[in-house]
């Protein structure tokens, strides 16, 4: 592997998560397009994004920052998911399904910032 970020737990979740969001959005109805649909793939993007970028940091301090903005989208996505179940976009078991995922997710991504 040649860039650290891909050894990391926390990334490679956050990539396979960011893949089911789009496969997720791209079945919201066409009035989504440009709003809940684009906004949840977005934060989802962001997460996996911010891990990478801040990886390759100068120092753990900047990491941390970057961590922290990852967590935050994190939490974008689960607001998204509610808004997303809320109108029946998807189903129950899909909204908890992915609720489960990003809190674990964002639960390993502050474990890997308190340990810096």
């Amino acid at each position: 592997m040649a860039f650290k970020f891909e050894e990391l737990k926390v990334w490679q979740i956050s990539l396979k998560l960011s893949n089911e969001i789009d496969i997720i959005a791209k079945s919201f109805p066409k009035i989504e397009l440009f709003s809940l649909s684009n906004q949840i793939k977005k934060a989802a993007d962001s997460v996996n994004l911010n891990i990478a970028e801040g990886c390759m940091g100068q120092t753990k301090a900047e990491f941390s920052r970057f961590l922290r903005y990852s967590v935050r989208s994190g939490l974008e996505v689960v607001s998204c998911l509610f808004m997303a179940s809320s109108r029946n976009y998807i189903s129950e078991t899909e909204f908890k399904r992915l609720y489960i995922e990003y809190e674990q997710l964002c639960k390993m991504i502050s474990k890997l910032k308190s340990s810096l």
